[in-house]
């Protein structure tokens, strides 16, 4: 599987097995914009992921957030990365710069990324993008958030198979 991502930066006295460092090298790419079928394949079909502004769960909705990132930004910079906690979470400081299509604003934005895996099966079941280490916990973000997760998918297409991903330039 092509991992971009292969010099994984931990926190002193972090050791990851050579899994885990797969699993953190395929979330690197996904959030520098380089998703691919295969590294989704790492995902559980019922997986969720998480940030401020979405709640997505299932392979259909977070495939289309990752993807997503190529439509959204023009420019995806990883600034620092650094695993913290070996476990389940693994936990990693992420800080990223984001310029927006069309407009050319600039954000950058510092998260704690937690990645729960399955024990048995090894896979991704859940995501935690939290920007300045939270999530927001309200009936109404949260309500955004699924709808988010729902319209994205209708707007943003997901490669069906191996021969689309690489035309996509996966």
């Amino acid at each position: 599987m092509p991992i971009e991502n292969t010099s994984i930066s931990t926190a002193p006295g972090i050791n990851l097995t050579p899994h885990q460092k797969t699993l953190v090298g395929s979330i690197l790419d996904l959030f520098a914009g380089r998703p691919s079928l295969q590294k989704l394949s790492l995902w559980s079909d019922n997986a969720t992921f998480s940030d401020p502004l979405t709640i997505a769960t299932g392979r259909d909705r977070y495939s289309a957030q990752w993807y997503g990132l190529q439509s959204a930004f023009s420019e995806i910079e990883r600034l620092h990365h650094s695993v913290t906690s070996a476990g389940n979470p693994i936990l990693m400081d992420l800080k990223t710069r984001y310029v927006i299509k069309g407009i050319g604003k600039e954000q950058t934005v510092q998260s704690v990324v937690a990645i729960y895996t399955d024990d048995l099966s090894g896979k991704i079941t859940k995501v935690e993008d939290r920007w300045d280490g939270s999530l927001p916990d309200s009936s109404i973000a949260n309500a955004f958030r699924h709808l988010n997760a729902v319209t994205v998918p209708k707007m943003i297409n997901v490669p069906k198979n191996e021969e689309e991903d690489v035309k996509k330039g996966n």
